[in-house]
């Protein structure tokens, strides 16, 4: 039994170190203690705080290299934080996208455009041995390149093909009634230029919407609805690694009639020249790039806004004196310098 104040005998239960041993301090928990009893002397001068902190202990066993992790992954945080407060965004891996560059040239008639029936024109014109619509929009063989299969070279043929077939032939889209078909087959990274060539035309390069699209103005002129007569080449070739381009080059040949109605029809003509290209996710989502376009289209006023929309003269009408509007070559920043072209009489349904 112990005494009084005494340990208790170790194997007896309670004895020993054991019920003493959750508080028993060894030698590192004094170490890292921050208070210090003073000492007896301390005591007798300052009685009134018996205990003094410690300044803290540097930190031991944390790698160099631990320390410089973390400040790195926090001035990352922080500069991401930044980037996005101020609207900015890290540099992507997608291909940049050049504007479409296009040119709009109206090709103006000699004398009076010839009339008749749609059927009577078609046969006296070049355009007799055409194919009608979508069947004159033919692809070439179809072959594999370096970089890509022959399946994708396919699938960007076909989708160069159905961009053709909407933007010239939709009857929707050449009356001005709707653009959607068109927008949808762009990629979108040149949406914001084509909206803009759409809602505020200019003849600057950039912004023609008939470089995206055949339209006529509805308040001149407009498709019978006889068919379109085309005839035309395709032809593809790498433009790179990554990316397929395809060339285009078609005539269209419309019957139209005034826009008051009645009187006879009379035959438009339109060449264009495409170039189309496609990376690997526009092959994915059957969507072009349209770098460039170049459009002849006739018989048309020189001084008709070809970049609005296709204004075709009509039968038994002339050009005149309509001419184009003056251009200021000391004038750097006019932009708009028009462009005019005159239409062979061997173009025209003969007599």
């Amino acid at each position: 039994m112990a005494g009084p104040g005494g340990l208790p005998p170790e194997g007896v239960p309670g004895g020993g170190d054991d019920e003493y041993r959750s508080t028993v301090f060894d030698e590192s928990f004094v170490r890292a203690a921050r208070l210090q009893e003073f000492s007896a002397r301390e005591r007798l001068v300052d009685h009134e705080h018996p205990v003094r902190s410690l300044p803290p202990r540097p930190l031991r066993g944390v790698p160099w290299q631990g320390v410089v992790l973390v400040l790195l992954l926090v001035i990352a945080f922080g500069t991401a934080i930044h980037m996005n407060l101020n609207g900015s965004s890290p540099p992507s891996n997608a291909p940049r996208r050049e504007p479409l560059s296009s040119t709009v040239v109206p090709l103006e008639p000699r004398g009076k455009v010839p009339g008749g029936e749609p059927d009577r024109l078609f046969a006296r014109s070049p355009a007799a041995e055409f194919h009608v619509g979508a069947a004159g929009v033919t692809l070439p063989p179809v072959r594999s390149t370096p970089h890509f299969t022959e399946t994708q070279v396919l699938a960007a043929l076909t989708t160069a093909k159905e961009y053709l077939v909407e933007s010239s032939l939709n009857p929707e889209v050449l009356d001005g009634g709707t653009a959607r078909p068109v927008r949808i087959m762009i990629d979108p990274t040149q949406h914001p230029q084509f909206d803009r060539s759409l809602e505020r035309p200019a003849a600057d390069g950039r912004h023609a919407a008939t470089g995206w699209l055949v339209r006529f103005d509805p308040r001149r002129a407009g498709p019978t609805g006889d068919g379109v007569r085309v005839r035309g080449t395709m032809a593809v070739r790498e433009a790179g690694s990554d990316v397929l381009e395809v060339r285009t080059d078609h005539v269209f040949v419309y019957a139209v009639r005034p826009a008051a109605g009645g009187g006879a029809a009379s035959l438009f003509t339109v060449r264009r020249e495409l170039v189309l290209s496609f990376d690997r996710g526009n092959l994915r989502d059957q969507q072009v790039v349209v770098e460039r376009a170049t459009v002849r289209a006739g018989p048309m006023s020189c001084g008709a806004r070809s970049h609005e929309a296709l204004s075709p003269l009509t039968a038994g009408q002339t050009a005149g004196d309509d001419r184009p509007a003056a251009t200021d070559p000391y004038d750097r920043h006019g932009g708009n310098t028009p462009l005019c072209g005159t239409l062979s009489p061997s173009s025209q349904p003969s007599p």
